[in-house]
């Protein structure tokens, strides 16, 4: 029968092989290191892509800015016509009359107001088209013969139940828009507006490169009034910052430049109605300062478009 060794040099191996088995404050401390060493590396990764991120949101921002401002610039110098002559040709600012709208008179209304159709399309045909609702600040012009317009200033446009009876359209045109409008007019009507003649509604705007109260220059907007001299509201922001204005060209923050039909520049205090094309030229500038490869700079993007009058 085997017997079990108990002499006591035999436990004391024991004993100090158990005591071995915890950790030694030189691993904790090479563990610790290694843990600070993998998350200070984390750490900068993390402030690189931030860094990187913010950075090209504030590019993007930036030349956003800029084509928003050529694209609006663009839609409305571009449907200029003979009839909506520029009013101001500034370089930091310029002031005209906006198509926002057309119709058709299908009925009269006394000798001051006329009904028109609704804006829903018939059979996929729109009689009347609004790209914003007209009201007392605007101008109803009425084409009287092939080139000459009649302009009256609006002082009522709502909804009516007009059926447009007795006009030159298909009564089931009419029909399936349903309800119509009613403009009210100022002056009276002349006698060649009658049913069937085009109306086009107009806005007169200004568009210019203002200081605001944050110190910096942004592309606004000031609704005028239709008719008489030039009083226009509150400057709402539409786009920005630019570079500051500058009356040097190649360096102001938004530029406009006015040219003939052979494609001389006009001079300033030149009669609008010798514009045939407008040069915008935007040069926007960020709010905040980014760093690239080591380097703080501010992102700027510019951008220049010639907006040729179609209606020339």
């Amino acid at each position: 029968m085997p017997t079990v060794d108990r002499s006591p040099c035999r436990l004391s191996w024991n004993s100090r092989a158990q005591a071995r088995r915890g950790v030694a404050l030189s691993e904790i401390i090479v563990v610790l290191a290694l843990v600070g060493v993998l998350g200070s590396a984390i750490g900068l990764t993390l402030i690189r892509q931030q860094r990187f991120y913010r950075s090209t949101s504030e590019l993007l921002q930036t030349r956003e800015g800029v084509r928003d401002a050529m694209e609006l610039l663009s839609t409305d110098i571009r449907g200029l016509s003979v009839s909506d002559t520029v009013r101001l040709a500034a370089d930091s600012a310029i002031e005209f009359f906006a198509n926002i709208g057309s119709s058709i008179v299908c009925q009269m209304s006394g000798v001051n107001g006329v009904g028109l159709p609704g804006s829903g399309p018939p059979r996929g045909n729109a009689l009347t088209a609004l790209l914003s609702r007209p009201d007392t600040g605007d101008v109803a012009s009425f084409l009287r013969d092939s080139s000459e317009w009649e302009r009256h200033r609006i002082i009522g446009f709502g909804d009516s139940p007009l059926a447009c009876s007795g006009s030159s359209f298909a009564q089931q045109d009419i029909a399936s828009v349903g309800k119509g409008f009613l403009l009210e007019l100022s002056p009276t009507l002349n006698l060649e507006v009658k049913p069937g003649t085009p109306v086009r509604f107009i806005r007169r705007g200004r568009y210019s490169l203002y200081h605001a109260s944050d110190g910096r220059w942004y592309l606004g907007y000031r609704r005028c009034n239709a008719l008489g001299s030039s009083t226009c509201g509150a400057i709402q922001p539409l786009s920005g910052p630019y570079r500051d204005y500058s009356s040097d060209a190649r360096r102001t923050g938004l530029l406009f430049e006015y040219f003939g039909e052979s494609g001389n520049r006009l001079a300033s205090g030149a009669s609008p109605l010798g514009i045939a094309r407008v040069d915008v030229t935007a040069r926007a500038e960020s709010r905040q300062r980014i760093v690239v490869e080591g380097r703080v700079i501010t992102p700027v993007d510019s951008a220049t478009v010639a907006i040729a009058i179609r209606n020339r």
